[in-house]
């Protein structure tokens, strides 16, 4: 008589199989709900920190005095929250200067000013330093000519980039006159100068060919003087707008004060830490309510 042959092992070894996959599956998506659950109340605390570290002063004592440097970019801003603050808080004074982002840098970390004006965010290398840096505003970089230049048009981004980087040199090449573009760079020192290489050419370098000149200093008031028939630069557009010698040049048809323009660029004030009482109260008023709205305000 034969005997009846065992039950193949193959559908137990599939089932396992299956039922160890799919715990797995379950293990891991558990795993990383758990972690994204965490990173994001991480996340979260770390802002709230942040937007609270510097609450509105309800007071700062007469005498008091707060020294501001750094971005030109920011001379605006720094001005409107001068006049505001010394009305605010009677008695008290704020100076400003506006040598260039990195100056602003150097100058705090020397312990002479209290805030720096920053047109770009701080470096790993400054903050291991104990530096650290609150957004302030939003602002867009303009690409400038003057009211007198013929051309009339729209840039590409690439055609922009083109022209900073010294590979279209006529106006012809981008449908102006027949005419070489003048190139007005700002230093590198310029925070708004680094912005611009990491939005507008992509983090590559600017042209070296004879018709790109960079100013020995970071200041916007001598490059749209040098601007003229048939020169092109960049400034915060902020300072741009209420100037009657130069425009805006629109890119892909869009002007700064539009929400999709391209080169749109936060603005900071970084202190070092721990920060002191006249850099609190400075900066709890900047991010208050009054603050924001004197930073909004027009220039007189």
């Amino acid at each position: 008589m034969l005997k009846p042959k065992p039950p193949s092992p193959i559908p137990y070894i599939a089932l396992a199989l299956v039922l160890l996959a799919s715990g797995y599956w379950w293990f891991n998506r558990q795993s990383r709900s758990a972690n994204s659950v965490s990173s994001t109340q991480t996340l979260g605390k770390s802002k709230a920190s942040s937007a609270s570290a510097f609450p509105l002063p309800r007071s700062v004592p007469a005498g008091t005095v707060v020294d501001i440097d750094g971005s030109t970019s920011m001379v605006t801003i720094n001005q409107n929250l001068k006049r505001t603050f010394e009305q605010q808080f009677p008695g008290t004074e704020v100076i400003t200067e506006a040598n260039g982002s990195n100056q602003g840098i150097q100058t705090l970390q020397a312990g002479m000013i209290d805030v720096a004006a920053l047109s770009r965010p701080l470096t790993m290398q400054e903050t291991a330093q104990g530096l650290e840096a609150v957004e302030i505003t939003n602002d867009a970089i303009a690409i400038v000519v003057g009211n007198t230049n013929p051309f009339k048009g729209s840039l590409t981004p690439k055609q922009l980039q083109g022209i900073f980087q010294g590979t279209l040199v006529n106006w012809s090449q981008v449908g102006g006159p027949n005419k070489m573009i003048r190139v007005i760079n700002r230093p590198p020192v310029s925070g708004t100068h680094q912005t611009f290489k990491e939005l507008v050419l992509n983090g590559g370098n600017f042209g070296t060919t004879l018709n790109i000149t960079t100013l020995p200093q970071d200041a916007t008031t001598p490059l749209l003087r040098a601007l003229g028939t048939d020169g092109i630069g960049y400034a915060t557009n902020t300072q741009v707008l209420k100037q009657k010698t130069v425009r805006s040049v629109p890119i892909g048809g869009l002007q700064p004060n539009q929400p999709n323009y391209p080169y749109r660029r936060t603005l900071f004030y970084a202190y070092q830490t721990p920060a002191s009482k006249v850099t609190q109260a400075f900066l709890g008023f900047a991010l208050s309510a009054q603050g924001k709205q004197a930073i909004l305000r027009e220039a007189p």
